[in-house]
């Protein structure tokens, strides 16, 4: 399972790489929820963090994150200490802090510039990245910390980045390795051999005897018996001579 997911990790930033222009050090943007996530189970953050996207990061948080973290009281003082230990992206919220999840959204902007990836388990905030195109998404699933598939909206300017650079013939070959670099290769189907088949048993009807009469059946029978009666016996030559000779004798 572990092999999967750095898989999956490793063509989804192959994707942000080729189509958004991603590169290392990878800037993540946390929030408090993400931290109180990584203390529940025990996540090292600046450990695991690296050897999941497989390159240098820079962990960053806002004042605003640190400042909603506090707000929310002692259940989350491990979370706010994990925070402050992150370095601190100036947001020009001073004096008057907003919700962590409208700081990174001002910070991430309409077309994320600055190559941000979000860190949360916020689902409103999960909702509004999904919506800016080329905006990775990282949250924590029990003990793991996921990369999350790249948002409908980040595909579909993948492709239009594709079909605009490239022309002819070769759009189709660049959109297949997008595809590729977000889902993998796609198995290819074994062809079966097509086994030879026998008649189709409704096909071949079975021969319907036909219903006879007993009435006829008796008619050809009797038939039968006066056709062997009737029958004529072949009689020697000198056997008929003999026999009018007898009857002529006999009449005189």
């Amino acid at each position: 399972m572990k092999i999967k997911r750095y898989k999956h990790a490793r063509r989804y930033l192959n994707f942000y790489r080729n189509i958004f222009h991603f590169r290392d050090p990878h800037q993540i943007l946390i929030d408090g929820t993400f931290t109180q996530m990584a203390l529940r189970y025990k996540t090292d953050i600046k450990d695991q963090m690296p050897k999941y996207l497989g390159g240098e990061v820079q962990l960053l948080t806002t004042k605003c994150a640190i400042a909603e973290t506090e707000s929310l009281g002692s259940e989350l003082y491990g979370a706010s200490l994990i925070l402050k230990r992150f370095l601190v992206r100036k947001c020009g919220h001073r004096p008057n802090p907003v919700s962590a999840s409208k700081c990174f959204m001002s910070l991430v902007g309409e077309k994320n510039e600055n190559h941000y990836f979000v860190a949360t388990q916020d689902p409103d905030l999960s909702r509004e990245v999904h919506k800016i195109p080329g905006t990775p998404l990282v949250y924590i699933n029990f003990n793991a910390i996921v990369l999350e598939k790249p948002s409908a909206f980040s595909q579909h300017e993948g492709e239009e980045v594709a079909t605009h650079a490239v022309t002819g013939g070769h759009q189709t070959d660049t959109l297949k390795q997008i595809k590729k670099s977000v889902f993998g290769e796609e198995e290819q189907k074994k062809r079966r051999r097509r086994k030879q088949k026998g008649p189709n048993p409704l096909s071949v009807k079975k021969k319907k005897k036909k219903k006879v009469d007993p009435s006829q059946m008796r008619k050809k029978t009797e038939e039968g018996k006066t056709r062997r009666t009737r029958k004529k016996v072949k009689i020697a030559k000198h056997v008929k001579e003999h026999l009018q000779q007898k009857a002529t004798a006999e009449n005189r």
